[in-house]
């Protein structure tokens, strides 16, 4: 579905990304990781055709998305910001009903069909309570859910999104990801930007491992997140661990481990 073909993109004359390739097959759910600094933001302004890449591109079947208008492209791409907080208190259903401008001409307004997909998009995530609700005044868990239903109510072939959860709170980001998941086993193709590798081994069905902008591995969570790969990018000693929860499921998760704290002296 969405290929990205050997791309190197920066700004000016300057490259942050270096002949990066990977795929997201229809209905999978692929993590790009990797610690701040690493290039992941501007790997995704490529893939969103904000940024034109120096060589290589980036393709929708063999469809060069650069060659696609705004309108287009929105019309295959649902984006998912980190944040966001409009500066009006619009209505949550308004604000979902937002979904639906690239399928309507520059005059017109939105009809009752389109109405229907913004509420179904709003069922989807179980949020139809929170439809006459102002978004403003709302959780940023239940804003991010919000926002969600917006892209989805654009009726897009892939969800792309630059670390959704990085502004919640632990039991926010778990209810955001638990929906994404969810959304995935259900046949939507999900991209995903973060820099914490439990939310990649809790979602993903493939990694895109990045650092200084160079790939450095691509395949399941099981082969790319190990010990030797987050010390790697992270400089940071790891331990990944398997946890068996009640209902006999196994997961795995990676641990950091404290570096030791040598003793100081104080005096002469």
């Amino acid at each position: 579905m969405l290929e990205v073909r050997n791309v190197s993109c920066g700004y000016g004359t300057k490259e942050i990304i270096h002949n990066v390739s990977f795929k997201v097959e229809d209905g999978e759910f692929v993590c790009i990781l990797g610690p701040n600094g690493s290039g992941k933001t501007t790997l995704l302004k490529s893939i969103l055709g904000l940024i034109s890449p120096s060589s290589g591109g980036v393709f929708l079947g063999e469809q060069n998305i650069h060659h696609l208008s705004a309108i287009a492209l929105a019309k295959e791409m649902g984006y998912i910001p980190q944040a966001h907080t409009p500066p009006f208190p619009f209505k949550v259903k308004d604000v979902v009903l937002m979904g639906r401008t690239p399928h309507l001409s520059r005059l017109s307004l939105p009809a009752e069909n389109d109405e229907k997909i913004a509420m179904e998009s709003l069922a989807e995530l179980n949020i139809s309570h929170l439809k006459d609700k102002k978004y403003t005044q709302i959780s940023g868990g239940e804003r991010q859910l919000v926002i969600i239903a917006r892209a989805l109510t654009q009726r897009p072939r892939i969800l792309v999104m630059d670390e959704p959860t990085s502004s919640l709170d632990f039991g926010n980001q778990h209810i955001v990801l638990e929906q994404m998941r969810r959304l995935s086993h259900k046949g939507m193709s999900i991209l995903m930007v973060t820099h914490d590798p439990d939310h990649a081994l809790y979602c993903a069905g493939k990694v895109v491992m990045i650092k200084d902008g160079y790939l450095l591995k691509t395949g399941t969570p099981e082969e790319t997140i190990v010990e030797e790969s987050m010390q790697a990018i992270y400089n940071t000693e790891v331990k990944i661990d398997r946890i068996r929860l009640a209902d006999e499921r196994v997961i795995r998760v990676c641990i950091p481990i404290p570096a030791v704290q040598e003793k100081v002296q104080l005096g002469a």
